[in-house]
């Protein structure tokens, strides 16, 4: 991942996200469900953020939709026509080099930014945490991690170096042969699952998380 500054932390995206779901005029909820449900809900979320609960037909699977594998260049060929990114939700930017990615920044999430990669059988789609430096107490931080990660579907955090220093990602992966709906679906699903990592991780960090 190319990096040319140091990255925001997540508790950044989480402000500008929540500020601009108050001028949606939309309000937070709590829910409670089962853990082998979460799929399901972040599908609801989306539905229900539109005026009455209306959405548009990105996530259907057609059977007749042919497989094909994924390159990062025919990958952002495809996103550019997409919802998502047509709607100007969220925009990309082709990074080229030995090993291309797709710089890809989340508008409805407070400009949070992803990175895309295809790398053989993979799609990689991942995002800065925070520093290794602004945890408290790390070993506290990684046993709650390991034993909670699971409950934010889709994803997993790991810890990797940039310019010298750790930070935590959070990264999401499918097959390169997933169908553009998965990967449309993975892409905000990560997106969600950073903003809810750093309300629910925000305890272990040595600056306080903002207040909802």
């Amino acid at each position: 991942m190319n990096q040319q500054s140091k990255p925001k932390s997540s508790a950044h995206y989480q402000r500008e996200y929540r500020r601009r779901l108050r001028e949606q005029g939309l309000i937070k909820k709590e829910v409670w469900i089962l853990p082998e449900n979460a799929r399901q809900l972040a599908e609801y979320e989306k539905q229900l953020r539109g005026p009455h609960g209306e959405t548009d037909s990105t996530g259907v699977i057609s059977m007749n939709e042919t497989i094909k594998r994924w390159t990062t260049d025919s990958l952002a060929e495809a996103l550019q026509s997409a919802g998502l990114f047509a709607d100007k939700q969220a925009s990309l930017e082709l990074i080229d080099g030995v090993d291309p990615a797709l710089h890809i920044v989340m508008h409805e999430y407070g400009d949070l930014p992803l990175f895309l990669t295809v790398a053989g059988d993979q799609i990689i789609v991942e995002a800065v945490l925070w520093p290794a430096a602004d945890v408290a107490d790390v070993q506290k931080f990684n046993d709650a991690v390991l034993r909670t990660h699971k409950y934010l579907p889709l994803s997993t955090i790991s810890l990797d170096n940039i310019d010298g220093e750790d930070y935590y990602h959070m990264f999401g992966a499918l097959s390169a042969t997933s169908i553009l709906a998965n990967v449309i679906f993975e892409i905000e699903v990560l997106a969600s699952n950073v903003i809810q990592a750093t309300e629910a991780y925000g305890e272990f960090l040595t600056l306080p998380m903002a207040a909802n």
